[in-house]
Formats: structure tokens, C-alpha cells, sequence
């Protein structure tokens, strides 16, 4: 075989080896954050579950609050819906910025919640309520560490995706654009352990 043959070939199939260990990396990287974004689903289904058992605890006690009661129900319904587009499309940033905007507005309304409650001495005593509370706070946790195991998986697949060379070639395996991190409005405080009281 003539040398100026076997060389171009060579190269060839080099790059063409390149470009196949490019592409898996590409697609391990994806199916990691979409796995860490199942985590975050998995937890945030099982606040909005609490929720409603939450508002039917505290209904016995606070019949006068409908609104506060109506505003935490209907922010939890938002926020399931909010839930279930982001599964559909994790790291789509127009998906991922609406359930960071309806996981606020529940945190906000389930914030006003406690405020109201805290004038209910016999509520916050209830065994029932203690242990929502408990679980809730609970289930906070959860949610803050499956939001920073996705956010850390969506860094990995955006910096080697826009590294050099896997930039030129993402584009053409399918992966034309960076996948967006979920960021709650209130980031600085969602860092620290929610306080519920009773």
C-alpha cells in the first residue's frame, strides 16, 4: 500500500473516533442534567403532595383565612403545572425560568401562610401540623440539594459544550444550545433551611 494513502485514512478514521467520543460525552452530559432534573421533580412533587394536607390541617382552625388558604392552593396548582412543562423540557430556559417563577410565588404564598399561623397558638401545637411542618422543612432540604446536583450537571454539559473543539461540532449532533440552570428569584434565602414555626 502506497503511504500517502494510508495516511489521509488514518487521520480520517482519527477524526472521525474524535468526533464519535465528542458526541457521547455530549449526550452522557445531557442525560445527566435531565437525570438531576428528574431528582428535583421527584422533590418538588412531593412538596406540592404535602401541601394540600398542609391547608386542610390549618382549614379546621383558621375557617376566617379563605384568602390565605385559597392563595397557597391556587400557588401550589400553578406550580405543579409549572412542574410538569419543565419535565417535559428540562434545561430549556424558558421552561426552567417559569418554574423558578411558580416555585416563588408558592414559596411566597406558603411564607404568608406561616405569618397567618403563628396567631393560631392551638394550630401550631397540633401533633398533625408539627409534623407537616417537619416534613415540609424536610422536603426543603431535598429540594435545595436536587437544585444544586442539577445546576452542577447543567455546568458540566454547558462548559464542555461550549469547549474547544465539542463547540463546532455540538451544534450538529443536536445540541444547539446551552441548557439554563434553575434559579429562584429569592436564591439568597432559599440558601438557608426554611423556618416554619408553630
Amino acid at each position: 500500500m502506497d503511504l500517502s494513502l494510508i495516511i489521509p485514512v488514518v487521520l480520517l478514521g482519527a477524526l472521525l473516533v474524535y468526533g464519535v467520543a465528542i458526541y457521547n460525552r455530549l449526550v452522557t452530559l445531557k442525560n445527566r442534567y435531565q437525570n438531576a432534573f428528574a431528582q428535583i421533580e421527584v422533590q418538588l412533587k412531593r412538596r406540592h403532595d404535602l401541601i394540600p394536607n398542609l391547608v386542610e390541617t390549618a382549614r379546621a382552625y383558621m375557617s376566617h383565612e379563605r384568602e390565605t388558604l385559597q392563595a397557597v392552593t391556587e400557588a401550589r396548582n400553578a406550580a405543579e403545572v409549572g412542574l410538569q412543562q419543565a419535565a417535559a423540557r428540562p434545561g430549556e430556559p424558558g421552561a426552567m425560568a417559569e418554574l423558578a417563577d411558580a416555585e416563588g410565588a408558592l414559596g411566597a404564598a406558603l411564607g404568608r401562610l406561616n405569618v397567618v399561623m403563628e396567631a393560631y397558638p392551638d394550630l401550631k401545637a397540633s401533633e398533625n401540623m408539627q409534623q407537616l411542618s417537619e416534613t415540609l422543612t424536610s422536603t426543603e432540604n431535598r429540594v435545595a440539594f436536587a437544585r444544586q446536583a442539577f445546576n452542577d450537571a447543567v455546568m458540566q454539559y454547558n462548559t464542555y459544550r461550549q469547549s474547544f473543539p465539542p463547540v463546532i461540532l455540538a451544534g450538529s449532533f443536536g445540541h444547539k444550545q446551552d441548557a439554563a440552570l434553575l434559579e429562584f428569584a429569592d436564591s439568597a434565602e432559599i440558601q438557608a433551611a426554611p423556618r416554619v414555626s408553630f
